[in-house]
């Protein structure tokens, strides 16, 4: 356990998680699919914004391909928590090949 590369930021199930504003990304740009989370829709809880709709992403991260033709997959969930669990699945199957 030594030898693993201390990661910066947020791990989920072994792939980093970037957020900026209303978009998480999950994975990393060197593998060839990442996972793009889009908050859509959230309302306010206490004093907490609790996001209400979420688009999920599979996503190639192929620099030279079009923004629209780096969708693989694609569905929108009623909770961050839902679309997480849709987004990790996606991207451990299309990183091993599946």
């Amino acid at each position: 356990m030594a030898d693993e590369k201390k990661a910066e930021g947020l791990v989920y199930k072994g792939h980093p998680l970037r957020r900026v504003d209303n978009l998480v990304y999950y994975g990393s740009m060197a593998d060839k699919y990442i996972v793009m989370l889009q908050i859509l829709d959230s309302k306010k809880e206490q004093d907490m914004d609790v996001a209400t709709r979420v688009s999920v992403q599979l996503q190639l991260t192929d620099a030279d391909l079009k923004s629209r033709d780096r969708v693989v997959k694609r569905a929108e969930k009623d909770s961050l928590y839902a679309a997480m669990d849709v987004g990790a699945v996606w991207l451990e199957r299309a990183l091993s090949g599946r």
